[in-house]
């Protein structure tokens, strides 16, 4: 009798996405029962993504590097990244819109009649540290680090993936045995930091579990209640907007957008529950890489878009300034939405890195366009930290779609192997490995 081997498949309970799901009831049951035990497990998710921030530069570094020199053609790179800027400009201004439209049709703040005069702005101050939005050549300026090794130490993405380019396009032109004996160390590098990343993300549930209780024990469920119709606003515009990339999911590559939500489910999981979307960055990658996209346009797209291509953030920036504006008794006009629109185009770019992002850009657009006291910004203050949720979750899924559409725009998406993954042929699984999914059974013996 010969015996063969084969990978089994896990119970289901042994799963990621179950044992996430299980920690996040977990953790709203906590911080709700008892909010004192959920502020004190606040280091449990605030250190998970510590060390995930701890790998992510090293990480990005080397899979641009390997990526640009697979493709060894400088101008392919070039094209890639001037199309997944202009990709991103289309698709946040999209954003902008829905979020608006979403607004003026559910009216989330009319009825609450807030006086902006007993509203300040010490605590806005606070959350934002006094951070400003830097103007477009101290931005361009801002890409520039001062050294190659505080891009690191800062951990700043743009600047990391400035340097990472450079050293590809660098290695692209020396060639030869130098090129190759660099590119087979970073090849080695980066497994080891992916097998580093695995270690890591067997504290996933622990971590999703202490932030969730946080949350909740922080915020209250009253929050919930009090701004229930901004939450069902926010909902509603993001599964328009959801709706939009289904739509060009289906007509630019021929997928379901549900199927590559329940590839990354995790992910989206994980970064809902922890309220950051740096903490799936690594793992995003070595999905999308997995599922068929080309290493150079997963780590061009993918960081890139950490900065540029905040889509749950633009919904949240234009439906919330007219929230804003229902909840305290001001009638925009058409004019003054379109001018809020116009000015969030800019605002809502670069937010990445800057304390209080959200606030900062809402804080700049109210006082660029004079049409919303800028106190009453403080009134998005408790609801926050749950928009926060949406936003995180919106732009990963706007993430992976970016990624699979530039792939397949410059002919670098093996479409038939993405079909596969994303139809459960191929399965993921985590340690860089795969297996057939016919091969996926509880025991084989022959």
């Amino acid at each position: 009798m010969n015996m063969k081997q084969e990978k089994v498949k896990p119970p289901f309970y042994k799963g990621l996405f179950f044992q996430i799901i299980l920690s996040i009831l977990a953790g709203i049951l906590v911080g709700y029962l008892f909010p004192k035990l959920g502020l004190a497990l606040k280091p449990l998710g605030d250190g998970f993504v510590k060390l995930i921030k701890m790998i992510i530069a090293p990480l990005v570094f080397g899979v641009v590097v390997v990526g640009i020199a697979k493709v060894g053609n400088i101008k392919t790179v070039g094209r890639i990244g001037g199309k997944t800027l202009l990709y991103f400009e289309i698709i946040t201004t999209l954003a902008l819109i829905i979020g608006m439209l979403v607004a003026n049709v559910t009216n989330p703040g009319k009825g609450m009649n807030i006086d902006p005069s007993t509203l300040t702005t010490t605590e806005i101050e606070a959350k934002t540290q006094g951070a400003e939005l830097p103007s477009e050549a101290e931005f361009l300026l801002n890409i520039i680090p001062d050294s190659a090794v505080g891009a690191f130490i800062n951990n700043s993405m743009l600047q990391v993936l400035l340097i990472s380019c450079l050293f590809g396009f660098a290695l692209v032109h020396v060639g030869g045995r130098t090129s190759e004996t660099i590119l087979d160390l970073l090849e080695k590098v980066n497994k080891v930091l992916f097998k580093i990343m695995d270690y890591i993300m067997k504290l996933t549930a622990i971590a999703t579990f202490g932030a969730m209780a946080f949350a909740v024990s922080q915020y209250g469920m009253d929050t919930l209640f009090s701004f229930g119709k901004l939450f069902i606003a926010m909902t509603i515009a993001c599964l328009a907007f959801l709706l939009v990339l289904a739509i060009i999911t289906r007509v630019f590559l021929g997928l379901s957008l549900w199927k590559l939500v329940l590839y990354i489910r995790e992910e989206i999981m994980l970064a809902f529950a922890t309220g950051s979307s740096e903490a799936v960055m690594p793992q995003l990658m070595d999905k999308f890489e997995h599922a068929g996209c080309n290493r150079a346009v997963v780590g061009l797209v993918v960081p890139t878009g950490y900065s540029f291509n905040l889509d749950g953030a633009s919904l949240y920036l234009s439906l919330a300034l007219v929230f804003l504006a229902q909840a305290t008794g001001i009638d925009l006009s058409l004019v003054d939405q379109i001018v809020i629109l116009g000015v969030l185009l800019l605002t809502s770019k670069g937010m990445a890195g800057i304390p209080g992002s959200a606030f900062v850009a809402l804080s700049a657009t109210a006082a660029a366009t004079g049409s919303i006291p800028i106190a009453a910004i403080a009134l998005m203050l408790a609801p926050d930290r749950f928009m926060g949720n949406y936003r995180t979750t919106v732009n990963i899924i706007g993430y992976a779609v970016a990624t699979f559409i530039i792939a397949r725009w410059e002919r670098l998406l093996d479409i038939n192997r993405a079909k596969d993954t994303l139809d459960g042929r191929i399965t993921y699984l985590p340690n860089n490995t795969e297996v057939n999914a016919s091969n996926l059974t509880d025991s084989n013996v022959s």
